[in-house]
């Protein structure tokens, strides 16, 4: 197994632990839309093989704020989103779905 494997083997054993513990669960999953959202713009990035640089000279949002999107500092509003999409040539899909129960 590589490095990265284990390390990430070690990642889901300490997040399994973590999710024992009830307030620890409940925090995770509040910040899950947050994560969704902030993991959706950079997975859309890179695939299309984009920095924020590019990004930013194709949407004219400051490259710092770019980075401040997916590092979780700022909280995009909905216009935002859909001028990054734009961006990368995509369109936003918002979506509602049905809860899953967490497993511990």
């Amino acid at each position: 197994m590589s490095r990265k494997g284990k390390i990430e083997m070690k990642l889901q054993e300490y997040k399994q632990n973590k999710m024992r513990d009830s307030e620890f669960a409940k925090a995770y999953e509040e910040v899950q839309p947050e994560m969704n959202i902030i993991r959706a713009i950079i997975d859309a990035r890179i695939a299309k093989n984009m920095t924020q640089k590019d990004l930013s000279n194709k949407t004219g949002i400051n490259q710092s704020e770019i980075s401040k999107l997916e590092n979780g500092t700022r909280n995009p509003s909905i216009k935002l989103l859909q001028r990054l999409a734009e961006g990368m040539d995509m369109v936003l899909d918002v979506s509602f779905k049905e809860k899953t129960l967490s497993k511990p």
